[in-house]
């Protein structure tokens, strides 16, 4: 999946919502994380980007401008491909 802007979509995606809805709970996106750089809350993330056993998350501090990357890691991989091949 590549990366969507989920600010302009207030965390609703179609894509994203029809593959992850039944695996992601809405309740477990971060918010109110604090700055890296000046501890300010910022209230959700500006991009989520998830992957094989980890989701990206994007953050934009609106006191500082600063930009920082978060990444969550998880002990085993969430989606299960179907074999393309038998």
């Amino acid at each position: 999946m590549t990366k969507t802007n989920m600010a302009n979509a207030d965390f609703v995606n179609a894509d994203f919502v029809s593959a992850d809805l039944a695996k992601a709970h809405f309740g477990d996106i971060p918010r109110q994380n604090p700055c890296a750089q000046c501890g300010a809350p910022i209230p959700k993330p500006d991009w989520i980007e998830p992957g094989e056993g980890r989701i990206s998350y994007l953050w934009t501090c609106r006191a500082c401008n600063y930009q920082f990357e978060a990444v969550a890691i998880f002990d085993e991989v969430a989606v299960t491909h179907t074999p393309l091949a038998a």
